[in-house]
C-alpha cells in the first residue's frame, strides 16, 4: 500500500522529492502516513477534502483483496 500512496502523491505535488510515506503494520491493520511539503498540502487534500477522500477510496479498494484494513493519514 505504501507504494500505491507514494505514486499517487508524487503525481499530484510540485515537489515529489519531499513526499515521504511510512507504513506501520499491526496484524490486519495497516497505517499509512503521507508527509508532503507544506506548499503541496492543498494539492493532496483538495477542495473540501475530495482528493484525500479519493486517495483513501483507491487504497481501500486495493486493500480488500488482501483482506486488510488500511488507514491513510495526511500529515
Amino acid at each position: 500500500m505504501k507504494e500505491l500512496v507514494e505514486v499517487i502523491a508524487k503525481a499530484l505535488v510540485d515537489n515529489p522529492d519531499e513526499v515521504v510515506v511510512t507504513e506501520t503494520v499491526n496484524g490486519k491493520n495497516i497505517k499509512v502516513e503521507l508527509h508532503v511539503a507544506p506548499s503541496d498540502m492543498g494539492k493532496v487534500i483538495g477542495k473540501q477534502g475530495r482528493i484525500a477522500k479519493a486517495i483513501r477510496s483507491v487504497v481501500k479498494a486495493a486493500s480488500t483483496r488482501d483482506d486488510t484494513r488500511v488507514d491513510v493519514d495526511i500529515m
